[in-house]
């Protein structure tokens, strides 16, 4: 199986490379984090035998003078231990739309790319150079990384963000990016490629996420049949997570019985029931886009979650008795235990509904 390295394996678009070339499934990857860049004798281990790099890794927020030289002594460490170890491997490169401007970030982008390209072309190995626009997602430092990562942090905590400088924005998902940056590998596609972003002012990128965020609130789940759109809600959820839940549900009783209203989907989507026998566990998979909703409505479960490519596991108990709400975040592998000595009941809720052919269900052990 070939081995693709993933620098900045700990940030934003190499944690998503992470995750869509392990559901990918057809190659390892060797997440490359910070401090191995501060080893040159790991970081050329890491790099052995490598058929491919992501670099992912780079700075883009702090003194200028620092970002100026950054990304240039980064690629030139990782070609340096490509070099010391004989690995040719095929570089792809997530670079910006701000490199080659008259700014340190700019410059320092620029110049990593050239670092890079002329490593490559002496070693007659591919060079794809992705120009990428202003990327977020789930995981996403706020104040650091986009402006969408903070808003959601805000949002998320009760705050009123601000618009300081209403301009207009490009922006991609961190997926789309990883998903591209793979399909740069097979087949082998080189040189330099643009990214087509969706375009809107910050003005009215607030104005989306304030109504997701209020549509949420009142325990409905937002019209996001655009793919941009479910980007945005699953990007401003994962800041709820994990405080947000469970959410209590209020049950409805009378003669008849009681009835517990789970879902009020903008767009719909898909609800189903499922019994589970004592003892048994459903699930152990994860989902890269897919938006779903546990409820317990008979008996006592357990459902864990784990973030991929972190060793964590985040345990909710929950029961029957007092319906709560658990949503999945994406990236997460997760499962359902029947922890109790009856039959469970669990409704379990998607955003769309379950095809065969592209059912977005990874299996992983939690």
């Amino acid at each position: 199986m070939k081995r693709i390295a993933i620098t900045g394996a700990a940030g934003l678009l190499g944690w998503h490379a992470f995750c869509a070339l392990t559901a990918q499934g057809s190659a390892t990857p060797i997440r490359i984090s910070r401090a191995t860049f501060e080893d040159a004798q790991a970081l050329a281990e890491a790099l052995r035998g490598c058929d491919a790099v992501l670099h992912c890794a780079g700075v883009n927020r702090a003194d200028p003078d620092v970002v100026e030289t950054a990304n240039p002594r980064i690629a030139q460490k990782l070609v340096d231990a490509l070099e010391r170890t004989g690995t040719r491997a095929h570089i792809v490169y997530t670079n910006s739309t701000q490199a080659g401007t008259d700014t340190p970030y700019g410059r320092s982008k620029q110049q990593a790319a050239q670092i890079l390209e002329q490593w490559c072309s002496q070693h007659q190995v591919p060079f794809t150079n992705l120009i990428v626009p202003n990327v977020f997602g789930e995981g996403g430092k706020p104040f650091y990384n986009s402006v969408v990562s903070t808003f959601c942090h805000q949002l998320a905590r009760g705050e009123q963000p601000s618009v300081l400088v209403d301009r207009e924005l490009s922006l991609v998902h961190a997926l789309d990016v990883a998903e591209a940056m793979l399909s740069a590998l097979d087949p082998v596609s080189p040189g330099t490629k643009g990214f087509e972003g969706t375009t809107l002012r910050v003005s009215d990128l607030l104005a989306k996420l304030r109504d997701l965020s209020s549509t949420y609130a009142r325990g409905e789940l937002p019209l996001v049949a655009e793919p941009f759109d479910r980007a945005l809600f699953n990007t401003y959820r994962s800041y709820l997570y994990p405080d947000m839940y469970p959410t209590s549900l209020t049950p409805r009783t009378d003669q008849r019985g009681r009835l517990v209203e789970v879902v009020r989907a903008h767009g719909g989507g898909q609800t189903f029931v499922s019994s589970t026998r004592p003892g048994i566990t459903r699930g152990n998979h994860y989902h890269l886009r897919k938006i779903e909703r546990f409820v317990v409505l008979q008996g006592q479960a357990t459902i864990r979650l784990r973030k991929l490519g972190d060793e964590h596991v985040q345990t909710f108990d929950v029961s029957g008795e007092a319906p709560v709400v658990v949503d999945i975040p994406t990236l997460h592998t997760h499962n359902i235990t029947n922890t109790g000595d009856t039959e469970l009941t669990t409704l379990f809720w998607t955003n769309e509904f379950f095809d065969p052919a592209r059912p977005d269900t990874f299996p992983m052990i939690v």
